[in-house]
């Protein structure tokens, strides 16, 4: 799949009312992504507290996306669990509701080896339907996937790349050296993610992007084609949105702004709460920096 640029780790919009998915609220959150150029689509990952989701809500979620979406860009539907069986069952769920690829994360809290990586993503890719791209987020799972367990997954044919958000240049170097036809790096860290590019990443997984599609968009743009002046003057525009988003844990902050730009309600499922006043100045600053003003609904 010739997957890059600008790629929305989506946020999942709740009712105040009765904390149920406001799909409604949803379809704007997508039709705004495709209209900004957002090449991809990730659905119930960690900004989308893909944790917090009951059983019927997971598929509900990516058979909306899907639908939506009509095959204008890919879906990705996170699937990662803490068990390599309940992976592949969740990665299953996922295809059967019409999702293109499964992002799935290392598992959270149970530190297993390298070889038990290995043998996760492994079995999770053979049995789970559809491709697969792995996910490396020490920070919060407190497990790290090495460049050297990626090299041996990085041939098999049900893997199609990597989203590392670990933002050291060294490590992002080792994993390039893993790029081929059948095997892409893409960055997972906002801040850093236009030097990964500028290095040879194939795009990036954005939480920004939920806010600012088309910007996030025309820096990958700007950083595949290797135009290292308007890239720097594009990351610079962004630094302080990523600033904000970074203030309190995802996707506290970027469901504030989303509640501001009329993409859904403020709402997080506990253990998550509301994004602290104290920000709030900060945030509406931000958002007339870079021009945003709530999205006309239709009638």
């Amino acid at each position: 799949m010739n997957l890059s640029g600008s790629i929305c780790a989506l946020a999942t919009p709740f009712r105040a009312a009765d904390d149920a998915l406001d799909l409604e609220a949803f379809d704007r959150l997508v039709d705004y992504q495709l209209s900004g150029g957002t090449r991809a689509l990730v659905v119930a990952g960690s900004t989308g507290e893909g944790a917090a989701l009951d059983n019927d809500e997971f598929p509900a979620l990516v058979e909306r996306a899907v639908r939506v979406v009509a095959g204008r860009v890919p879906v990705l539907a996170g699937t990662g669990m803490q068990s390599t069986r309940k992976t592949i069952a969740q990665t299953r769920l996922a295809a059967a509701a019409g999702a293109d690829l499964a992002l799935v994360v290392t598992p959270a809290y149970v530190r297993p080896t390298q070889e038990g990586l290995y043998r996760h993503f492994s079995e999770v890719a053979e049995a789970g339907r559809i491709p697969v791209m792995l996910y490396n987020v020490p920070s919060r799972t407190a497990c790290d996937l090495l460049p050297g367990t990626v090299a041996r997954l990085a041939s098999h044919p049900m893997i199609i790349g990597i989203k590392e958000a670990r933002a050291e240049t060294e490590r992002m170097r080792e994993l390039l050296e893993l790029r081929s036809d059948g095997f892409r790096i893409y960055s997972g860290d906002d801040p850093t993610c236009a030097r990964a590019m500028l290095a040879g990443a194939s795009g990036v997984v954005s939480v920004a992007a939920n806010v600012a599609p088309a910007a996030m968009q025309n820096l990958a743009e700007r950083a595949l084609s290797g135009d290292s002046t308007a890239v720097s003057l594009a990351d610079q525009a962004l630094v302080p949105l990523y600033e904000l988003l970074g203030a309190e844990p995802n996707p506290i902050p970027v469901k504030w702004m989303l509640q501001r730009l009329g993409l859904g309600g403020e709402c997080l499922r506990l253990p998550l709460l509301p994004l602290s006043p104290a920000y709030h100045a900060q945030g509406e600053h931000v958002l007339a920096m870079l021009g945003l003003t709530p999205i006309a609904r239709s009638a």
